[in-house]
């Protein structure tokens, strides 16, 4: 029996990671152990998600398996479509065009600013008393 070639990708968005497996398969995309629909609340991350797939017509191909942590439910399912993208270009090099003129390669680095020392928050100052 040959085994199956895994093509495996990290993506990240904000505070999140995503650890992504895509094996050749029918389609089907687990995240955490849980069906991607149940693990996603909203509609729109679900669309969100499966668009690098529906662009490269790799939908019905790869079955996903992503293990993700940190940040929000927005944040991961970012990092899960930056994760497909990268795995997705370990398949074809072709693909590379057609997911950076969408900006599914690009890495969304906004993290929260650290706070520093005589602020209440990263600026938040205290509030000013003149006596």
């Amino acid at each position: 029996m040959a085994d199956k070639v895994v093509y495996y990708a990290t993506g990240k968005r904000k505070e999140a990671t995503a650890k992504v497996r895509l094996v050749p398969g029918e389609g089907k995309i687990t995240v955490n152990n849980r069906e991607y629909k149940e693990y996603f609340p909203r509609e729109a991350l679900l669309t969100m998600i499966v668009e690098p797939l529906k662009l490269t017509s790799t939908d019905q191909v790869y079955d996903i398996i992503a293990e993700i942590t940190g940040g929000g439910k927005t944040g991961q399912a970012g990092a899960l479509r930056h994760g497909i993208s990268k795995a997705l270009l370990e398949i074809n090099d072709d693909y590379r065009a057609i997911l950076k003129k969408e900006g599914f390669l690009t890495r969304d680095s906004r993290t929260k600013e650290r706070k520093k020392y005589g602020l209440k928050k990263a600026r938040k100052r205290p509030q000013f008393s003149k006596r």
